[in-house]
């Protein structure tokens, strides 16, 4: 058994923004239920604290940055232990733990994850009266960068006195990147700063933190491990990648599949499974189409999306092709939310064709399970997908994904060609490939998505297949399982290279 301690800045249902907020609230559970003592650690944000009321405090400790106290409890639905570190100046503001109400960065994001990252290592040196060290720290994303960083700071000891890390990359556009004046305001380590640690073109990159110092990488699907170390989605850290390519891992993110069964789901206004698909989409499709306000009829297929409304997902691209998806026998429901001009364009659209485009901005997590049961086909054209829950979540509620080949889309869905559909292997419609495309070839899919509409016979095919294929956590735990065990192993010394391009 590991002991394994699991720093996110978000876990679903605790805080959620994204797919890391629902991997944080999944892989934990289900590293638990490989019998391995998992703890989680993130921050005590003020709307995280009113979920779960007044929780004990378990320790008290002063790092750089001010003086935190640890609260402790479980995440809701499991048994797994949550460490919640509050500092009100730090955490207790409402709303997004990263953006403002004006969209646009918290002001002192580098001083507030800073301080959660010194937190964590305290923690993880035992050093927090807990009584408790991990074997593994597993950071993801940016925002516990810092933490591989000060860990491999600390003597090793014989034996190692400082736990193995690991770092997840959820999303490569988003890097923590600061001036180097806030690397001098927060008093890091002087051998922390250059090209070889955090230095990035003259600025801090927490991202870096984790890129350079952690024991093992890792990134949420095979295809977007190999996509990202390319100039066009390494943004600018391709190099490092290449560098590191022999300690990075892609692994596929599960889902909850639980939460999201269509066969129990609560939110859904009837449960249903393979054998009784057909009648549990009709009922569903039509309490969808009724809530949006859109004309009731089987015979038009209903298409679904589910997103943020920024370039990443496609958003400009659907825009693009409005003129020429308005004119096609279809609806279409998009529920998100993101940059106000796409916000604003969507709708003025749904103004002008109200029979065929509703659109609700923000997020509602009853709607969205409603949109991924009452929808026929499911559409996803991103641009770059790390790996992306929504194809995963169509497939086991039998609507059809429509996806671009990029990332985890192209690992998860199998295109619908006659050939793919006659041995039973095809799961949705896959189109384009990296780098975006053009409008024309999002509609192009969708019309093939279409046409398969009308072909019952092979549509039932391909939805059975989907609703077959196994995205648990639990295959994809047993992958970390193995992943901590190579973290834990003696790491053969790097041969030195210049990485100044990273």
């Amino acid at each position: 058994m590991q002991r394994i301690l699991y720093v996110t800045s978000e876990a679903h249902p605790l805080m959620k923004t994204g797919g890391l907020g629902d991997v944080a609230g999944s892989l934990p559970r289900a590293l638990q239920g490989q019998h391995q003592d998992v703890r989680l650690i993130m921050p005590a944000y003020g709307d995280t604290l009113a979920r779960t009321g007044e929780l004990p405090v378990v320790a008290e400790l002063t790092v750089a940055g001010g003086t935190v106290r640890l609260r402790a409890g479980t995440l809701p639905g499991s048994h797994v232990q949550v460490w919640l570190v509050d500092h009100p100046a730090s955490f207790a503001r409402p709303g997004n733990p990263y953006v403002g109400p004006d969209h646009l960065p918290w002001h002192d994001n580098a001083d507030r994850f800073a301080l959660f990252a010194r937190t964590v290592v305290e923690v993880a040196m035992d050093r927090a009266g807990l009584r408790w060290q991990p074997d593994v720290v597993h950071c993801n994303d940016w925002q516990s960068g810092l933490v591989p960083a000060l860990i491999a700071q600390e003597p090793a000891g014989d034996p190692p006195a400082r736990p193995a890390t690991v770092f997840t990359i959820h999303n490569m556009a988003y890097q923590g990147l600061f001036p180097y004046s806030t690397f001098v305001a927060l008093g890091l380590p002087a051998q922390l700063w250059g090209f070889e640690a955090l230095e990035f073109h003259g600025q801090l990159s927490f991202m870096k933190g984790g890129l350079v110092f952690a024991d093992e990488i890792t990134t949420v699907s095979p295809s977007y491990a190999h996509e990202i170390q390319s100039p066009e989605f390494g943004f600018g850290l391709d190099g490092l990648l290449r560098y590191r390519a022999d300690h990075l891992t892609g692994i596929l993110n599960g889902i909850d599949e639980t939460e999201w069964d269509p066969g129990s789901d609560p939110h859904l206004v009837q449960t249903y499974t393979a054998r009784n698909l057909v009648g549990g989409k009709r009922a569903n499709k039509r309490a969808l189409q009724e809530a949006f306000g859109l004309p009731v009829t089987e015979r038009v297929p209903l298409v679904g999306m589910i997103g943020r409304l920024v370039q990443q997902k496609g958003i400009d691209q659907v825009l693009d092709a409005l003129p020429s998806l308005m004119g096609l026998p279809l609806q279409l429901v998009l529920l998100g939310s993101g940059e106000p001009a796409y916000e604003g364009e969507l709708h003025s659209w749904a103004s002008r064709y109200p029979e065929r485009l509703a659109v609700q901005i923000g997020f509602d997590e009853r709607l969205a399970h409603r949109i991924e049961a009452g929808s026929d086909l499911f559409l996803m054209p991103s641009r770059f997908e790390p790996c992306g829950l929504n194809q995963m979540y169509s497939l086991r509620y039998a609507t059809v994904p429509i996806v671009r080949a990029v990332g985890g889309l192209a690992d998860t869905v199998i295109d619908a060609d006659e050939a793919n559909v006659a041995a039973e292997r095809a799961t949705g419609i896959v189109f384009g490939g990296p780098g975006g495309g053009i409008p024309a070839e999002l509609v192009a899919a969708v019309e093939r998505g279409l046409a398969l509409f009308k072909d019952t016979s092979r549509l039932r095919k391909v939805q059975r297949t989907g609703m077959r294929q196994d995205h648990s956590w639990q295959r994809s735990a047993r992958e970390y399982l193995d992943l901590y065990e190579r973290a834990l192993s003696p790491s053969t010394p790097a041969k030195k290279k210049d990485v100044s391009g990273a």
